[in-house]
């Protein structure tokens, strides 16, 4: 995933990048209705952006150069390890590959495909039953599979921070929420009590501490 180069324009790293992990979270979403299709698709634009800086064309980069060049004089910004900014500006030094946000990157990113993986044989099963999922990670929050793409965004914004996938981050939470409220009102108009129980006892976006459901 990573290129070590002093140059960008690599698009063919973009497109194989795009396709792994596009293809990845496909793979373990499985898109079927409009509302799974939208929010796929604003996560493939937020994947699409952030490889395009990443391996194509520096935006960032070129744009805050007159104040990176004042704050981290010497460095070669076209390099593509000062790409990693968040490792730049701290002044950690060394392989960013190393540093701790590229560490904790690697958590959020892996916790969020862990949490997708998790989540669609349990929507499968449910969906092909008939019936409300509520077992597994649906016991402990309702809509797993849009925190799991919470979670990757932050995790690469954590890795590789660019000025459009900021501006896209809050913009594609603030979707995934409206996503998530009209799919409850869609449940509860079809499964009734069964799921003002559910609600009831599962919080929305965030488990509750502790054992209990």
């Amino acid at each position: 995933m990573e290129h070590t180069g002093s140059s960008y324009g690599l698009w063919t790293l973009v497109v194989l990048n795009v396709a792994i992990f596009v293809m990845f979270a496909f793979s373990f979403f499985k898109p079927a209705s409009a509302r799974d299709w939208r929010s796929f698709g604003a996560f493939t634009a937020f994947i699409v952006a952030l490889f395009v800086e990443m391996y194509g064309f520096p935006l960032t980069i070129y744009f805050l150069s007159g104040w990176l060049g004042q704050k981290v004089p010497g460095v070669d910004l076209l390099n593509h390890n000062a790409g990693h900014l968040l490792e730049l500006l701290f002044g950690w030094g060394g392989d960013p590959h190393l540093g701790p946000f590229h560490i904790l990157s690697y958590l959020f990113i892996g916790g969020g495909f862990w949490l997708l993986a998790a989540a669609w044989p349990v929507l499968y099963e449910a969906q092909r039953q008939k019936r409300l999922a509520h077992t597994g990670v649906y016991a402990r929050v309702r809509h797993p599979q849009y925190i799991a793409f919470v979670l990757i965004m932050f995790g690469f914004l954590l890795q590789w921070p660019t000025l459009l996938t900021l501006l896209m981050f809050p913009v594609l939470v603030l979707m995934y929420a409206r996503l998530a409220r009209s799919e409850e009102q869609e449940s509860a108009r079809r499964f009734g009590q069964a799921w003002l129980d559910y609600a009831c006892r599962v919080p929305r976006f965030i488990p509750r501490l502790g054992g209990g459901a």
